[in-house]
């Protein structure tokens, strides 16, 4: 599977390989001398180096090298996808920027030099440092290994080039998108050159007046008879944009999601949620995905009849997006968060990270039709009232950033949460038959919150169960289906599901935590009580093996899904 290419004018190479590699350990990055460098080994781009069998579980200060050829005197960029947890990016020794907090993707344009090769170095730093990086915390209840972990490209830019295009589905009959293209230019261009061509079809060409060294166009196109997208019909169209002698190329779908009321609308048709929590992670490839993984796990994914994805707990690799794009699974893009105390959500410095790193996402996540939900700070202090300016602030930029979509984030206290009011979908996690009663008593549980929500003025919103689950031992089965077998976890769901979905239609929504099991963090605390250093929820585990609770699910989200068509 290749990533689908943006570009067919401008030239982009990738960087992905093996680059030269050393892991320094301790080191302050400030302190050192990068000419000195002595590179002891080769490693994977993209890649974990700490997932590999030399340095797993190490953490440090890390350096990767590679060259690159620059053919002439025109405008270099080096883009990264993701790059963990901290980096600082090297020309030919010279520092050219640092970048806080992985999951993000950011570019480095290169100083103007003369035609050749150009030595680039990345210093990489997987420690937790809340200095350096405040997003990344030790506690965290997943692994967070370090690395290059997305690709890299080199992209050669004209003197005008595209640095972004947005698209917003207007109307839907007859469909009507907004196309938003965000500019730059290094010499004073007065007009240029704007074409649009939509599935092959040349839409608009005329010539726009640009104003400053930045700036946007936004064009409105009228498309009668154009598919619309949705889980059960996921229509893609191509978009074409040409700015003078600079193009890029996005699928787009034709989609428009709202809340309203109770529900959730897409298209203005109610839409109910079936699917996983998703970690991007896996024992040989840490956060590193290769692409054959990605694409299992979306045909896994599809094979349980699943049409909705949360991506758990930060946002999720643009290849998996393109292929919920393509197999009609809606996704829950969330920045990186995980229990935030009311410290770090007082703490500028925090919150300015977390406003970079949702900047991000959305700069990603806003082209693709499958990213109908944005979320922040999964379980974070929402019953401390110093937390509550933080999540109206956290909120209110997603708005701004992009009003299309609506925004959430999941709590674990609901029934002591003073930010409910700040979410247009309210999503709740909770663990009835796991970590406190029985799954007997699912049902009652899940009934109190309902009707606390509508006690406190916020049952009128649409409402996910965005976590619930138990762990499963792989391959543990036994007589009794105690907590642990793959039965106790099989019963537990087939509960949940059936009381969300067929004895009433009061949630939008479910994402069952969680797809696949994950290594979890380093805190000693957090290993005391998830058996084998992992959380063991999955419905498969580590290397996507399905357990009992696979087919279970498989059954009753295709009940739900598909029996009307039967």
């Amino acid at each position: 599977m290749s990533r689908f290419q943006h570009h067919r004018i401008r030239t982009v190479n990738s960087l992905d390989g093996t680059w030269d590699f050393v892991l320094l350990g301790d080191v302050d990055p400030d302190s050192l001398n990068i000419a000195a460098l002595c590179y002891e080994d080769r490693m994977a781009v993209p890649g974990c180096f700490d997932a590999t069998p030399k340095y797993a579980g190490k953490r440090g200060l890390a350096a990767y090298r590679t060259r690159v050829a620059l053919t002439d005197r025109s405008h270099y960029r080096l883009v990264f996808h993701s790059v963990h947890h901290w980096c600082r990016v090297f020309a030919n020794g010279q520092p050219l920027r640092d970048h806080i907090g992985g999951f993000g993707r950011f570019s480095v344009n290169l100083p103007s030099q003369e035609p050749g090769e150009v030595e680039i170095v990345v210093l990489v730093d997987n420690r937790f440092n809340s200095e350096r990086c405040p997003l990344h915390i030790e506690y965290f209840d997943w692994y967070q290994y370090g690395g290059i972990t997305r690709p890299v490209e080199l992209h050669r830019l004209e003197d005008l080039w595209i640095e972004s295009c947005r698209t917003v589905t207007e109307q839907i009959v007859p469909p009507v998108l907004r196309v938003i293209v965000d500019y730059q230019m290094v010499k004073p261009i007065k007009e240029a050159a704007l074409k649009i061509v939509f599935d092959g079809r040349m839409v608009l060409n005329e010539t726009v007046t640009l104003t400053g060294s930045s700036g946007q166009v936004e064009r409105l196109l009228v498309l009668p008879g154009v598919a619309l997208w949705s889980p059960e019909t996921p229509d893609l169209h191509s978009l074409e944009i040409r700015l003078n002698a600079d193009d890029l190329c996005q699928r787009v779908g034709l989609r428009q999601v709202r809340v309203a009321g109770q529900q959730i609308l897409l298209n203005e048709k109610p839409l109910r949620l079936l699917g996983f929590n998703r970690h991007e992670a896996h024992p040989q490839f840490g956060h590193a995905l290769p692409d054959q993984l990605i694409a299992a796990d979306v045909q896994q994914l599809c094979d349980m009849g699943c049409n909705f994805v949360r991506g758990s707990h930060y946002p999720q690799d643009e290849r998996f997006l393109e292929l919920c794009d393509e197999a009609g699974i809606c996704v829950w893009d969330e920045g990186i968060g995980w229990q935030h105390t009311a410290e770090h959500l007082t703490d500028e410095r925090f919150m300015s990270a977390q406003l970079n790193n949702l900047e991000e996402m959305v700069r990603v996540a806003q082209s693709h039709a499958s990213v109908i939900l944005y979320g922040i700070l999964n379980e974070s202090m929402t019953t401390d009232p110093a937390a509550r300016r933080s999540y109206a602030r956290l909120l209110g930029r997603l708005r701004e950033l992009d009003p299309s979509r609506p925004v959430t984030f999941a709590t674990n206290h609901v029934f002591e949460d003073l930010c409910l009011d700040l979410a247009d979908v309210i999503s709740v996690n909770c663990y009835p038959g796991w970590y406190h009663a029985e799954i007997e008593d699912i049902p009652n549980f899940l009934d109190q919150v309902v009707e606390h929500l509508d006690g406190i003025g916020q049952g009128k919103k649409p409402l996910i169960l965005s976590e619930i689950g138990a762990a499963a031992i792989p391959g543990w089965r036994d007589w009794n289906e105690e907590r642990w077998t793959e039965q106790y976890q099989s019963r537990l769901l087939e509960t949940v599901i059936c009381h969300l979905f067929l004895t009433h239609d009061r949630f939008s929504g479910l994402s069952i935590c969680q797809f696949c099991d994950t290594r979890t963090g380093g805190d000693v605390k957090m290993k005391m009580v998830r058996a084998r250093g992992f959380n063991n929820k999955g419905v498969v585990d580590e290397y996507r093996r399905p357990k009992m609770a696979y087919e279970t699910v498989k059954r009753l989200f295709h009940e739900i899904r598909f029996k009307k068509l039967r």
